[in-house]
């Protein structure tokens, strides 16, 4: 199945939730934020919403500063 991440093409070797996409890229436990198709998927849902072919999601790391 592929997605594109970030915009650029990215395999996955099955259907995953959003959580398994994040762990998948080794970004648990992270501040991050994640949209699919636009739609930005609250934390609390990210074990329920499973990706579909072609969505395209961007991951985007909250980053402190002044």
């Amino acid at each position: 199945m592929e997605i594109s991440l970030n915009g650029a093409p990215h395999q996955l070797g099955e259907q995953l939730s959003v959580a398994g996409l994040v762990a998948n890229l080794n970004l648990a436990n992270q501040a991050i934020a994640v949209a699919v198709n636009r739609s930005v998927i609250a934390r609390q849902r990210w074990e329920e919403y499973r990706l579909q072919e072609h969505d395209q999601v961007d991951v985007v790391r909250a980053i402190g500063g002044g």
